[in-house]
């Protein structure tokens, strides 16, 4: 029909689990996208070939968002699952900037 817009395609691919998660910790969907489009801290993830992204949490007491992804061959990111850690979280290892530059290059 003339008159149908067509929804653009996402770039974010979410798995049940991680909408389950959401829900847990009273995340939002924008949340979620602002923590990986603007990490504070990027990190390896302890699930090989995915990306930990962490942003501080706008509360009264200390805590983080984080996000756990997986970039696609098709040029999407893959969201895993997301959590709320209480505190501040130990630093672990940093991705490489050709990874990171690559993650990137889907979100802009």
């Amino acid at each position: 029909m003339f008159g149908e817009l067509k929804k653009p395609q996402s770039k974010y691919i979410w798995t049940a689990h991680s909408q389950y998660k959401m829900r847990q910790y009273r995340l939002s969907e924008s949340l979620v996208k602002r923590v990986i489009r603007f990490p504070a801290r990027v990190e390896e993830s302890i699930v090989e070939d995915t990306i930990a992204v962490m942003r501080p949490a706008q509360s009264k007491n200390y805590s983080e968002i984080w996000a756990m992804y997986a970039p696609t061959k098709d040029k999407k990111l893959r969201i895993i699952t997301t959590w709320r850690y209480p505190g501040k979280s130990p630093e672990r290892d940093p991705i490489p900037q050709d990874i990171l530059n690559e993650v990137r290059s889907i979100l802009f």
